[in-house]
């Protein structure tokens, strides 16, 4: 079996209009992130909420110093997302205090706070937070070393983000998830084609999923250049954006207005066996990938990959761009999951390949 060439290059919905250059994270405050929780804490349980705000800290690295300072076992301190060193950024974490005495929960909030973290607040919840119990992330970002004037920047910047509010991005997966030149989507290939073995389990998934996101990449990218990004195709999955029920796209003359309108977006493949298919044009498309990537569905079934959809457009309804003395600050919300970095691209028209992710997927 010939291994298809790995493609890294994403194609831009708004190739045609320039964008502003420049860099990110030239501070920790120029990369703000306020994790926005799935559900508010209830007033009691067995786990204590503490939300707090961090610098210069991943997620990890705190949760393990508040295990360490509370002599806690590893596990007992949960997380809703990953959050990267290189940002301010403010999430929530559950610590377990079952059987404890109500003068050491009272007093925890003040001893979290003798780390280097400020403590916003506490309050007491049933269930311990695990990955993906989050909403999504609201994020402040510096935009700084602009290529271009202010106001040249500002022009062009207004014209991506009405094109963007018009018609949505690509939900492309960030890069930083497929390693240096895109050495995690081989080895996750080998993985999933038994011709290598990883023993420990988060590594074999983490190199797994990171096979199925390039090949939605790949998807996605295919329907840029096709220019099907911008419509529905007969068979598509489609996704109401209020409730997000799916179903599949049969009268394509009755669903497109909805897909104009906002109401609806096309999903993406996340391929395995019990991924719900698209069918007809869509369908045939997602065949396609499979094929030219030279994987079979029944590969994702022996390796024990279920498969899944993801929303194939993003909408950026509340993108808001202003300057600032140190070039130009995006304010927006995205779910979780979504790439930061799949919006900056698209305005910075820059390789933002080496940039830490914060997402709220892992």
């Amino acid at each position: 079996m010939l291994d298809s060439p790995i493609e890294l290059y994403l194609p831009y919905v708004t190739a045609d209009l320039p964008g502003v250059g420049g860099r990110l994270r030239a501070t920790a405050d120029d990369f703000v992130v306020e994790e926005i929780p799935l559900y508010a804490p209830q007033g009691a349980g067995k786990h204590l909420y503490v939300n707090l705000t961090k610098v210069g800290l991943t997620t990890k690295e705190v949760q393990r110093q508040i295990e360490r300072l509370l002599h806690l076992r590893p596990g007992d301190v949960g997380y809703a997302g990953l959050k990267d060193k290189t940002a301010r950024t403010t999430q929530t974490f559950s610590i377990s205090v079952e059987g404890r005495p109500s003068a050491w929960i009272d007093d925890l909030p003040q001893r979290v706070a003798e780390l280097p973290v400020t403590v916003n607040w506490a309050q007491l919840h049933q269930n311990k937070l695990r990955p993906g119990h989050l909403r999504g992330n609201r994020f402040q970002i510096t935009i700084s070393d602009l290529a271009v004037s202010g106001e040249e920047a500002e022009r062009r910047v207004h014209a991506i983000v009405e094109r963007l509010q018009q018609g949505g991005l690509p939900n492309y997966f960030g890069p930083q998830r497929f390693g240096h030149e895109g050495a995690n989507i081989g080895r996750g290939r080998d993985v999933l084609l038994g011709r290598h073995r990883v023993t420990d389990r988060w590594l074999r998934r983490f190199l797994l999923s990171s096979y199925q996101s390039y090949l939605c990449n790949r998807y996605l990218a295919r329907r840029v250049t096709e220019g099907t990004f911008y419509r529905l195709l007969t068979g598509d999955v489609a996704k109401k954006v209020a409730t997000g029920g799916m179903f599949d796209v049969v009268d394509l003359a009755a669903e497109a207005p909805r897909y104009t309108a906002q109401e609806i977006s096309f999903t993406a493949p996340i391929y395995g066996p019990k991924m719900w298919a698209a069918k007809a044009e869509a369908g045939a498309l997602e065949a396609i990938i499979l094929h030219e990537a030279d994987v079979t569905l029944e590969d994702f079934g022996r390796a024990k990959v279920e498969g899944s959809r993801r929303l194939g457009r993003l909408l950026t309804p509340d993108l808001h761009i202003r300057p600032s003395t140190n070039g130009l600050v995006a304010e927006f919300f995205l779910p979780k999951g979504v790439f930061a970095t799949t919006l900056l691209r698209e305005l910075m028209k820059v390789d933002l390949t080496p940039m830490p992710e914060i997402d709220g997927d892992e």
